[in-house]
């Protein structure tokens, strides 16, 4: 089975052509086996490039852990760019189908004539707390509530962008944080479909840092439905502006929640790595 790895801002996936490639039917096997950083390609997932009845694409992920996901805003990055560089779709603007429903894709290439930034029309985001879903709160937003993950205290804000995410502010995000409070946030029971969390500092109104400890994939370089949650989150909180720049650990993204729509436009980096052969 041909594949190709690329990442966008750092976030690396493995993607599989199935408009020529026909892959294993164990799909979470072949997500766990390929994404093994040490007896496999290395990758945060495995996404799947479909043909689509409603769109020029379909993206099917899955996590490093063979859990299968709605949405990743690197991965749809990186399927737009590959829909074009390799000829299944060359349109200045793409339609991308996802677990989370049809986006909306705007391509900006390079001198060279491939894609070298992609804008994502993420959609809007979800805040009721039963459809995200979590249970912090029985009815209504989760905004800045006061709650204890891990016996330590914080105020998270949850928003779903297609998928869950629970933001927390904070002075600085340690790897204390991250590595730990984080993965005992993505299983709490209040997160019925486990979550995945954004550790944010904010820099100014206009300016975050953020880290993300990603579900089913530990932390991650970049989380694209993270950084909209964010965005959307600031907003909120009234901590930032509607549109910002969110610095990940593999690079930064640009994020504008527009008010008018209520729907949030993601600007961020796609890049091919490079591609090979997989014994299935």
């Amino acid at each position: 089975m041909k594949f190709t790895k690329m990442h966008g801002a750092g976030n690396d996936y493995v993607y599989v052509d199935c408009f020529t490639e026909t892959p294993p039917t164990d799909l979470p096997g072949l997500a766990r086996n390929i994404s093994h950083r040490r007896f496999g390609v290395g990758a945060d997932g495995l996404i799947l490039i479909h043909p689509s009845e409603v769109a020029d694409a379909r993206m099917q992920m899955f996590n490093a852990d063979g859990s299968e996901s709605e949405m990743c805003g690197n991965g749809i990055r990186c399927v737009a760019k590959y829909v074009h560089d390799h000829g299944i779709a060359q349109k200045p603007s793409l339609t991308i189908e996802t677990g989370a429903g049809k986006l909306g894709i705007k391509l900006h290439l390079g001198p060279d004539q491939k894609v070298a930034q992609v804008t994502v029309n993420m959609g809007s985001p979800e805040l009721e707390a039963q459809r995200i879903p979590t249970t912090l709160q029985n009815a209504g937003h989760v905004i800045d509530l006061d709650v204890e993950f891990g016996g330590q205290p914080f105020q998270a804000t949850c928003v779903s962008m297609g998928n869950p995410h629970c933001i927390v502010f904070v002075e600085q995000a340690t790897d204390e944080l991250v590595l730990q409070v984080g993965p005992q946030i993505e299983c709490d029971p209040r997160f019925p479909n486990r979550t995945n969390i954004e550790f944010v500092e904010v820099i100014s109104n206009t300016e975050v840092r953020q880290r993300t400890w990603e579900r089913g994939s530990g932390e991650t370089w970049a989380c694209g439905t993270g950084a909209s949650a964010v965005c959307v989150a600031g907003v909120l909180t009234n901590r930032t502006e509607r549109r910002i720049t969110n610095h990940l650990l593999g690079g930064d993204l640009i994020l504008e929640w527009d008010e008018s729509n209520n729907e949030v436009m993601m600007t961020g980096p796609a890049t091919e790595i490079f591609s090979g052969t997989w014994e299935c």
